[in-house]
């Protein structure tokens, strides 16, 4: 019994090194041998800087501004660079009806610094009240009908109040 086992484990250890090919029947997929591939080298690419794209002392100013009557929305903003100090602004109308804006300037000695104003939209002014009499014809009325007590049957064990007509 131990040389069959024997027998058999080494079969098992052959196949498995595959000293022994199959002969039958073999895929031409399955003892294909690796293809290597040779990748060319990507290309590297290079970013020349010119002399021109630095701009020492950077300058721009732009501006917009919304006004939706359908939504409610109206805000604006302005801003402008002079090297290295911004200038700028904006506003919004808050939903209480004050606008709200923010004048800010930013700059490498002082950092940045905003100041915030808020006001009202629309000056209310209230007209000066004027005492005047007016008469105004007032109708006829009867003199009130005289409230009788009208009492309700009595159930078993509950007794209805009283309503008035």
């Amino acid at each position: 019994m131990a040389f069959k086992i024997v027998t058999f484990l080494a079969l098992v250890a052959v196949a498995r090194a595959g000293v022994l090919a199959p002969v039958a029947y073999s895929s031409p997929l399955a003892y294909a041998a690796p293809v290597t591939k040779v990748l060319a080298a990507a290309p590297v690419l290079h970013k020349t800087v010119v002399a021109d794209e630095y701009d020492p002392h950077p300058q721009y100013s732009f501006s917009y501004g919304v006004s939706d009557a359908l939504t409610g929305d109206h805000k604006s903003q302005q801003e402008s660079r002079d090297g290295d100090v911004v200038h700028g602004s904006y506003s919004l109308v808050d939903a209480d009806g004050f606008k709200r804006t923010v004048d800010y300037t930013a700059d490498p000695v002082h950092g940045f610094n905003a100041a915030v104003r808020r006001e009202p939209l629309a000056v209310k002014t209230l007209a000066p009240v004027v005492a005047t009499k007016t008469v105004v014809a007032q109708p006829a009325y009867a003199l009130p009908v005289a409230k009788t007590l009208v009492s309700q049957p009595a159930y078993a064990s509950y007794a209805a109040p009283a309503y008035y007509h």
